[in-house]
């Protein structure tokens, strides 16, 4: 079958017989250029192999490097008609000013704990989850609020989380790091790296169980697992897919490679800096797309939806984006480049998009600003409901801790233990 892959670079699975065998598989002796926005270099330290004098040393070719050397082509696959146009412009937009929203009100002492930003990336989120039907799957990561903006979940349930309230989608029990939502199939933030990979993976194994165990023939939902470059060095992620690989799972691996693993540049934590190429290694197509431009996002996100709708199993998809604030908004982001900073702002996607709506006649500037307007008052009304509502009552604390809801945290009065004083004082009889 014909892929859409024409903006990006894509490798297919490997033949099991393609293997050149005077080739080394890795030449630890290579040295690196810049990678992506990166200006850190890798340079070898003096390890001593037994290799001769005459081995060359040749540079590892960048994934940045890699797509200029593949000429772009027009495709028709990224035409989008006004509608969509503007769907997709009014979703980064609620992504972005949300964001900052959430900044304003960290700094107010609204929030608590660690609050990660997604601001740069919403081509991603926007490019994929917009493409879902309600019942497909999205599994995130901590820096999860635009995830399930797009996917559906209102601002002011997002916002209501992030302060801690009951009108939270999780009642206030789970905060920025752990949004999660029944109804809109968002299977949730994680806050440790990788353990939402297996989450997604089950989610993807029940869809293909229902409809080739169960019978459901209308059963094609397809799961989304977002995760970011560090993520791609942990057990959980090799695992996932060659699973996925092997049962031909209806899952759809998205890197947001956004260069930095916290302060960790990703050039300095990875052998291979070229993520996509993982996807072969497993037997599924892997493929680069530039992460700023939501049409090139959304294109890949297309055929890579389609053919897990279809039974065709898995893809891994590479997306090069950049994180515009901090890791959190605890971090002074302190150790990344100036310049590289400055010059992904001024690839900003909002931007971008903006000016091809334009440029195309596909939107005027007052229509853009009404959007603007709109989610404007959008995450001001999120705010202002969050800020009204109600804090959790004290008796929910040790709801869904327990699976038993007559074990440790209820008493045999029925009343919750944590109501009673002796217990918290440590004096109760339990």
């Amino acid at each position: 079958m014909a892929t859409a892959y024409s903006p990006t670079n894509f490798v297919n699975p490997l033949s099991i017989n393609t293997r050149s065998h005077d080739k080394p598989l890795f030449d630890p002796l290579k040295t690196t250029t810049s990678f992506l926005g990166s200006t850190h270099k890798l340079r070898p330290t003096s390890l001593q192999f037994n290799q001769p004098d005459t081995h060359r040393r040749s540079a590892v070719v960048a994934v940045s490097d890699v797509v200029k050397e593949k000429k772009v082509k027009s495709s028709s696959n990224l035409l989008i008609t006004k509608e969509e146009g503007l769907e997709i412009y009014e979703d980064m937009i609620l992504g972005r000013a949300f964001e900052d929203m959430c900044a304003q009100m960290y700094y107010r002492g609204k929030m608590f704990g660690f609050v990660h930003l997604y601001n740069g990336q919403e081509a991603v989120s926007t490019g994929f989850i917009r493409l879902l039907k309600k019942e497909d799957s999205v599994v995130s990561t901590y820096r999860d609020h635009v995830h399930a903006l797009s996917k559906g979940v209102p601002a002011r349930e997002v916002m209501s989380e992030l302060f801690g309230r009951t009108t939270g989608c999780c009642r206030g029990q789970g905060g920025s790091m752990h949004m999660f939502s029944k109804e809109h199939n968002l299977l949730g933030g994680f806050a440790f790296i990788g353990e939402g990979i297996p989450v997604a993976t089950g989610a993807a194994f029940s869809s293909k169980y229902r409809r080739e165990v169960l019978k459901e023939a209308d059963c094609d939902h397809v799961t989304l697992a977002f995760f970011g470059d560090g993520t791609c060095n942990n057990g959980q992620f090799f695992e996932c897919l060659n699973m996925a690989a092997l049962w031909k799972l209806p899952i759809v691996f998205v890197v947001e490679n956004n260069l930095w693993a916290i302060g960790m540049s990703h050039l300095r934590a990875t052998s291979d800096p070229q993520i996509y190429k993982k996807g072969p290694a497993f037997g599924m197509p892997g493929v680069h797309v530039e992460g700023m431009d939501v049409l090139k996002v959304r294109e890949v996100a297309q055929e890579a939806i389609g053919r897990a709708r279809r039974g065709e199993g898995p893809t891994l998809v590479e997306c090069e984006t950049y994180r515009f604030r901090g890791h959190s908004l605890a971090d002074p982001d302190e150790l990344r480049d100036p310049d590289e900073k400055a010059r992904y702002a001024a690839r900003d996607p909002i931007t971008a998009l903006k000016k091809h709506l334009i440029e195309s006649k596909l939107a005027n500037e007052a229509e853009l600003k009404a959007i603007e307007k709109k989610i404007e008052e959008v995450v001001e009304d999120a705010v202002e409901f969050a800020d009204a509502s109600p804090h959790p009552a004290r008796s929910q604390l040790l709801e869904n801790v327990f699976a038993d809801p007559k074990g440790f945290g209820i008493g045999p009065d029925g009343r919750y233990r944590c109501e009673d004083p002796k217990f918290t004082e440590g004096t109760a009889h339990v």
